[in-house]
């Protein structure tokens, strides 16, 4: 049997009519960029996501982006964050001159530890940039008390986490702010890139309407200087499209989520904990293997399609190398990335095929 790692096509199979009526409607009306599709979608990623404002956004690098901006950070300041991530969450921190500054994972969740992140607090400490990895939320009651009596801005990458709730609450507008990418691999994917910024702050959403159109408050008329940051007509209506979906596909993926902790229970391998109280989204089905790099390569033989998210922890890379952090300064981070496997996981995905990729994890890797 093959089971490819990812499988967008069929999804695009079961959608092609309503995908085409939407393409056709921008093309008819002629609005490519921004436009009524895309402002129909701010009203209703909005709504889904229990927040009063969405600007919609060519990246979540760029939702990222506005969102430290909008909470005042620049140069001289400070944006703790976690190293076990996609190199966008450290980018956008660097985009505002603002310095990163690391803190480990809590291995249980490879969530930021709130903990450590109250330590790596200073003076010069804007904000705290939690990612809720996966798609499994952070701690923000433990990050909400921390930030609070420091009057720091606290931002969430929910990047992955579309739908995913804490404590009953949509992740993205539990902090001031919250970024969503619409990668096509995402829960939630465009046709293409595309992002967006969720707020119940008013002055925030000013702000990003403006700063994401070249800062225009009206037609040419441009209180400061922007970005041009704006989601095309194209990926609005694709998304409205796929949006009417996403809870569906969601319920799949838990249960298939539910299906692999069942049949790996006693393979030889760690996989994260869910907090009872809290709805992971579960972008990613990442389970933490000895020999990862060796179980991948056979399962790979079985025709069985897998993916490292992530090989290197951001402290690492030499992009980010003037940061000064060394191998050994987040070994609960390091010791997740050297271990990481993202198994096959959509939402078209068989019973059959997740009991084939158990079954084959169990032969090689053994019983506990």
């Amino acid at each position: 049997m093959k089971v490819p790692y990812f499988d967008l096509k069929t999804q695009y199979a079961g959608l092609r009519g309503e995908i085409l009526e939407a393409v056709d409607r921008v093309c008819r009306n002629a609005s490519f960029s921004l436009g009524d599709e895309v402002a129909a979608f701010e009203k209703e990623f909005a709504a889904y996501c229990e927040a009063k404002h969405c600007i919609a956004l060519n990246s979540g690098t760029s939702a990222l982006h506005l969102a430290l901006l909008a909470a005042g950070v620049g140069p001289g300041d400070e944006v703790i964050t976690s190293p076990n991530t996609f190199i966008a969450t450290a980018e956008a921190i660097a985009y505002t001159g603002a310095k990163i500054v690391f803190v480990d994972i809590d291995p249980l969740n490879s969530n930021i530890d709130p903990q450590l992140a109250e330590r790596a607090i200073t003076p010069r400490t804007k904000a705290i940039l939690p990612i809720h990895l996966y798609g499994r939320p952070a701690d923000m009651d433990a990050l909400e008390k921390i930030a609070r009596p420091h009057k720091l801005a606290l931002i969430e990458d929910a990047c992955q986490a579309h739908g995913a709730r804490f404590r009953g609450r949509r992740v993205g507008a539990l902090g001031n702010s919250g970024a969503f990418s619409f990668y096509p691999s995402k829960n939630l994917g465009a046709y293409g890139e595309a992002g967006a910024l969720v707020t119940n702050e008013d002055r925030v959403a000013e702000y990003c309407r403006a700063a994401r159109s070249h800062g225009e408050a009206h037609r040419y008329f441009h209180d400061f200087i922007g970005y041009n940051y704006r989601m095309e007509g194209f990926q609005g209506a694709v998304l409205r499209v796929k949006l009417r979906h996403l809870d569906e596909w969601s319920a799949n993926r838990k249960a298939l989520a539910q299906r692999y902790h069942r049949q790996l229970g006693a393979a030889r391998l760690d996989m994260p904990q869910d907090d009872p109280r809290d709805e992971c989204a579960y972008h990613l089905f990442v389970v933490y293997v000895d020999k990862r790099d060796s179980v991948k390569q056979q399962l790979e033989e079985r025709g069985i399609g897998t993916a490292v998210h992530y090989p290197r922890p951001l402290h690492l890379q030499k992009a980010l190398a003037n940061l000064g952090y060394r191998a050994g300064d987040f070994p609960d981070a390091e010791r997740a990335c050297e271990r990481a496997l993202a198994l096959p996981f959509f939402p078209e995905m068989t019973e059959e095929q997740v009991d084939y990729v158990a079954d084959s994890i169990m032969e090689i890797t053994g019983k506990r």
